[in-house]
């Protein structure tokens, strides 16, 4: 694997791992307030940030390649709003395709097709991705804090389970 490329996901297995440790903290919050649905959701969210990371993290050792562990940054942990989270989520998830995007620039500067196709889908996952998330928002925003609408919308999304991503 090429050295650049293998840095690469190096640095993007810290942000996925970085994603699940965000996630864990709005579970806490979740926890805290006693909106378990929500808290489960996170908790999904949790499992397939960790799942990204060690799709990629095995990636580079099928290539050949050296996996580097960073430190993980500190995710905030301070919200105010079961709306205030999921505008955070919905900007994470498109901070983190940009991530993604740029890594298969890297992909495709060093002519790389086997990893450019490997991203291929976690370009597609990251759509699936920002469009959950947009949708609990909007459902949020349809809510109003109304605590009727917030408890049902905490019934929904209890009900979301992890399904163990078959990456590439």
């Amino acid at each position: 694997m090429n050295e650049k490329l293998e840095k690469a996901f190096c640095v993007q297995i810290n942000k996925e791992l970085y994603s699940a440790y965000l996630y864990l903290a709005m579970q806490a919050y979740f926890k805290e307030i006693n909106l378990d649905g929500f808290a489960n959701w996170m908790y999904v969210q949790v499992q397939e940030e960790l799942a990204h990371a060690m799709g990629m993290y095995n990636y580079v050792f099928e290539r050949g390649g050296k996996v580097e562990l960073m430190s993980i940054e500190k995710p905030e942990c301070s919200f105010n709003s079961p709306l205030n989270v999921f505008e955070e989520v919905l900007k994470h998830e498109k901070y983190v395709t940009s991530l993604i995007n740029d890594l298969a620039f890297v992909a495709e500067e060093v002519r790389d097709r086997a990893a450019m196709s490997l991203l291929d889908w976690y370009i597609k996952e990251q759509v699936e991705e920002e469009a959950n998330v947009s949708n609990v928002l909007g459902n949020l925003k349809l809510a109003q804090n109304d605590p009727r609408a917030l408890l049902l919308l905490d019934r929904e999304l209890a009900t979301r389970t992890f399904v163990a991503p078959v990456i590439g």
